[in-house]
């Protein structure tokens, strides 16, 4: 969808969509609940793609509540929402990264059966969510926010098993740094696109 089929007005009607609440309050939950789940994992497993993803869905639940808060509001609100969730994006993407650098010289021993086994349950969660949400993906920049988090979140989820699949096979802790640091040029990535739809929309109000 184009930017001319979904302009101020229409943007600010869906974002106060009850379906598009609804949906966000579900992936709050979710997220959530695999925050939790994921950093005892990946604590246990020694596992830096694990606490990674952990942190990911924490920075998802917060960035599904700002999104909760602003909508109905007018574009300029919304997009302002979405600079401080592109800077959030940016800042795990930087932590991320040097979390990664930082176990290539201290060392790590991650255990691949707990990487593979959250990591499954983890991409089946964010494949849901993103299902849920790809209907909205061409909205504004704060529901695009919301998209592009999911969408990076199951991308991050595949490479985990990657990762763990890595370490079972070379016995070497570097496929579990390497897909960390992938997830963080991700976020990165994400943050870059969300800031620029956010300068956008603000310079047009």
């Amino acid at each position: 969808m184009g930017k001319t089929c979904c302009g101020p007005d229409e943007a600010g009607a869906n974002n106060n969509d009850p379906t598009w609440r609804r949906i966000l309050w579900i992936a709050l939950g979710l997220n959530a609940i695999m925050f939790g789940v994921e950093i005892v994992a990946g604590i246990a497993a020694d596992s830096r793609a694990l606490q990674a993803d952990a942190l990911d869905f924490l920075g998802d639940a917060a960035n599904y509540a700002i999104s909760l808060g602003v909508a109905g509001m007018a574009l300029v609100w919304r997009a302002r929402a979405a600079l401080v969730k592109a800077a959030t994006m940016l800042a795990f993407g930087l932590w991320v990264l040097g979390s990664a650098i930082w176990g290539f010289f201290v060392g790590a021993s991650p255990d691949p059966g707990t990487m593979g086994a959250i990591g499954s349950l983890a991409l089946a969660v964010n494949l849901a969510v993103a299902a849920m949400l790809f209907r909205y993906r061409s909205g504004d920049a704060n529901m695009r926010s919301v998209w592009i988090c999911s969408r990076n979140d199951a991308i991050g989820n595949i490479a985990v098993l990657a990762a763990a699949i890595g370490v079972f096979g070379t016995g070497r802790a570097w496929p579990d740094l390497v897909v960390a640091s992938i997830m963080a040029g991700l976020a990165v990535w994400g943050s870059a696109e969300v800031f620029n739809q956010a300068r956008g929309e603000l310079r047009s109000t």
